[in-house]
């Protein structure tokens, strides 16, 4: 008799980056590290059982070693902490759920242990009860110790093959240091739609979906699956018609794609003569090839957190210049606005604190930590002078709240450019330099910040949070973060026009630039540069190539007097669907 094949799951989060992606899943889970998961066949289940016992056995051993050390040094009674460990073990029904697992998902045992072992503390965290809640620790610590004393095996898949990811939740550095060539798409239990993991994504083009609550110990590895990322569905075991659908949905994007492309060579200039430059924000060198294949002009925002910060080992000046020499050289005569370390917040920390921060979204982060490090800012400042002599390159300080920071960095400038005169070195004297305006204050004195400055990049996601007082990542108060709040909107108009009145320019670096129903708004609001993503370079030209600059200044005058987000939103979507209706998709 056939096996009825597993029934299609559904589990809806919330989209974080638009996609559709097929594949194996791959499953890890919070606590302690997932081990690789491979598939067993029939006749090979015993043996999996007996390896399981083995580790069982060894556990215990070294666990009792442990034991009478611990008496022997200490004297008293701290080894039984070992002996509670071996309880856990020695509890039946423990192994016997694992070797039903072994059964049942014909996986290897360490794999259906650690699946096992995750549903248990699964139901200790929901406990309310804190005692009980903190042993989860314990569990974790010899759960950890009995997944090491499995025999390696040779015919381990691993992550080399392409697959979903699943996780409790994922870091920034976590998205960034994926293979990009393995990872099709990834669903996280936890996360924000807004926060830095999920902006990640979508730089990168990686169909994601957060915020599906606790879901990982429910589904099996390997099993096939796909990701929405329009819709936030994630489908496990999806039946024949499912599949059909989807596959359908993904060839007519691609298509939709093809025709986007059909417009990269041309300007992103509005139908009434208005140009926009269009720039793209990239992490790495290696995305430069996404910048030129999509026609960006130029890169609007290198963020240099990743390279400085994710070894844990800092890279010298000269490491550093030769990465902002390669940008440099590669963007040609299209302009590179590096901006210098924005740590901090939900990014990467700069160094391990003493203590965690009690709110670190208002603490140490951006241009604070980098004039807290002077010689470490200026190795920064040095690497970029120094390549800005082989190409268009631009710099930008983050986080900026009044003008005194600007002054700061600025006579940290001069100070490198005279270092550097005096060694004999070439750097453009003439770079042009910017401040991001990302906190109320910055836009309440712009017409001061804009006299030390070139240019302005509105950080969109920090605004807004800040604006709002909406932690961006905290799915308590998601529904509250909203881009076209009217305080936004007129902050927004506010910096536009002082860069105006100071004869300097403003471009937006933050997710609003990419979102297409908002983009008659923010041409109608003054900017002159929008910077994404790669992948969104090219609908957001298309979007500009059919928007009337005059039409969308009208619009922005009607929105700055309207009270509401969901006023403002609609105006401006509703002008979105009238001039590229291809590109609103109201079933998204």
């Amino acid at each position: 008799m056939a096996e009825k094949p597993p029934e299609e799951e559904v589990f809806c989060g919330t989209p974080a980056s638009r996609g559709i992606a097929f594949g194996p899943v791959h499953v890890a889970a919070r606590g302690f590290s997932a081990p690789n998961v491979y598939e067993i066949p029939e006749d090979g289940l015993k043996l999996e059982k007996g390896r399981l016992t083995a580790a069982f056995d060894i556990t215990r051993q070294q666990l009792a070693s442990l034991k009478t050390k611990i008496d022997e040094v200490a004297g008293g009674d701290e080894g039984l902490v070992f002996e509670a460990h071996g309880m856990v073990l020695d509890d039946p029904s423990l192994q016997t759920k694992v070797e039903l697992a072994i059964e049942n998902r014909k996986q290897n045992a360490e794999y259906c242990f650690y699946a096992v072992m995750q549903t248990v503390l699964e139901a200790m965290r929901r406990i309310s009860d804190p005692y009980l809640r903190e042993r989860t620790i314990d569990i974790e610590d010899v759960s950890q110790r009995v997944l090491r004393n499995f025999e390696a095996s040779t015919n381990i898949i691993g992550l080399d093959h392409q697959h979903l990811f699943v996780a409790h939740d994922l870091t920034p550095s976590d998205t960034a240091s994926m293979d990009r060539s393995k990872l099709l798409g990834f669903v996280t239990e936890e996360g924000s739609v807004n926060s830095h993991t999920a902006i990640l994504a979508r730089a990168l083009g990686i169909p994601a979906i957060v915020g599906l609550g606790k879901v990982v110990v429910e589904i099996t590895a390997l099993a096939p699956a796909i990701v929405d990322g329009y819709s936030g569905k994630f489908i496990v075991h999806p039946s024949e018609e499912t599949t059909k659908y989807y596959r359908s949905l993904a060839n007519r994007k691609r298509e939709q794609r093809k025709a986007l492309e059909e417009l990269r060579d041309q300007e992103s200039t509005t139908k009434d003569g208005r140009h926009i430059t269009l720039s793209a924000n990239i992490e790495f060198t290696h995305e430069l090839d996404l910048v030129q294949d999509n026609r960006a002009e130029g890169v609007g925002l290198f963020r240099t957190e990743f390279f400085l910060l994710e070894t844990g080992y800092p890279p010298t000046e000269k490491n550093q210049t030769e990465t902002y020499t390669e940008l440099a050289k590669r963007t040609g005569s299209h302009p590179a606005i590096i901006r210098t370390l924005d740590s901090g917040g939900d990014k990467l920390s700069v160094e391990p604190l003493t203590e965690p921060e009690p709110n670190p979204f208002l603490g140490w982060r951006g241009i604070r930590v980098s004039l807290d490090r002077p010689d470490f800012f200026k190795e920064q400042l040095r690497a970029i002078l120094r390549a800005s002599a082989h190409g268009k390159l631009g710099m930008m300080f983050p986080f900026i709240s009044g003008v005194s920071e600007i002054q700061r960095c600025q006579a940290l400038v001069k100070e490198c450019m005279a270092e550097l005169e005096a060694e004999g070195c070439k750097f453009d004297a003439d770079l042009e330099i910017g401040a991001m305006i990302e906190i109320p204050s910055a836009v309440l004195v712009a017409d001061e910040i804009a006299q030390e400055v070139d240019f302005f990049s509105i950080g969109t996601n920090d605004l807004i949070q800040y604006t709002v007082a909406v932690d961006r990542i905290n799915n308590r108060v998601a529904k509250l973060y909203r881009s076209t709040h009217p305080a936004v909107i007129r902050m927004i108009k506010m910096t536009t026009d002082a860069a105006s009145r100071a004869g300097i320019w403003t471009g937006i670096c933050g997710e609003m630039a990419a979102d297409l129903s908002l983009t008659p708004l923010l041409v109608g609001l003054g900017v002159d540069e929008l910077s994404v993503g790669p992948h969104e370079v090219a609908p957001v030209r298309k979007a500009l190539l059919s928007v009337d600059f005059g039409e969308c200044k009208a619009l922005a005058q009607k929105a700055l007097a309207m009270p509401t987000s969901a006023e403002i939103y609609h105006l401006s979507h509703e002008a979105a669907k009238a001039a590229y209706p291809d590109l609103i998709d109201e079933d998204e």
